[in-house]
């Protein structure tokens, strides 16, 4: 990004709001080009000056951050939405995330998160507070498809577990019964049964 990152900073409590301008302004790539007081002053602001950033305290009048995110979204994409909060639950997170937030910075680490929050989002990144970040990862996780190869594999009984391993040994048919101290049948149908489960077949499959 060429030239400073210009910001509009709301926030309704005015000595946390200069605060933050000061830590911010203090970044010689960051330029606050306007405060609000709530959320209505906030989108005048943003519409005035396009900014490439917005510091929403999520709790405002006239408006929350989360509401201005919203608008935000829908009439100026270009804007990245960072929110400033106290809460701390899950839902408020993923209801954050969800509206296209790029950064959620916990207002008891405002001082120490603000500057590296918008390096993140500045280089494509998502910021989130390490007092919440636990939250991402379980967001990610249950987001992410489970592969279908674990899927399949847990679907076998501790016995063709024993099988497959052995299998992957490059024990024969014969070895596994021994190992096993069972017949050379009963390998013979856990190999089946496998290959069922794991929806493969011939010789060489398992």
């Amino acid at each position: 990004m060429s030239g400073p990152r210009t910001v509009v900073v709301a926030d309704d409590h005015p000595l946390f709001r200069r605060g933050l301008v000061d830590l911010l302004a203090g970044d010689g790539a960051v330029q606050v080009v306007g405060e609000a007081a709530d959320g209505e002053q906030a989108l005048a602001l943003i519409a005035a000056h396009r900014p490439g950033f917005a510091i929403l305290d999520i709790d405002m009048p006239r408006r929350n951050g989360l509401e201005v995110a919203a608008v935000l979204r829908s009439k100026h994409p270009g804007v990245s939405v960072i929110l400033l909060t106290m809460h701390k639950s899950r839902g408020m997170l993923e209801g954050a995330l969800d509206a296209g937030v790029r950064g959620y910075v916990l207002k008891e680490n405002a001082a120490a998160d603000i500057v590296a929050c918008l390096n993140m989002v500045a280089e494509g990144g998502t910021y989130v507070s390490p007092g919440v970040a636990h939250h991402l990862v379980s967001r990610r996780s249950q987001e992410e498809p489970e592969d279908p190869v674990q899927q399949a594999l847990a679907t076998l009984t501790p016995t063709e577990r024993k099988v497959l391993h052995l299998i992957a040994s490059e024990r024969s048919t014969r070895q596994i019964a021994e190992a096993l101290g069972v017949t050379a049948k009963t390998v013979e149908h856990h190999r089946s049964h496998i290959c069922v489960k794991l929806g493969i077949t011939g010789i060489n499959a398992l």
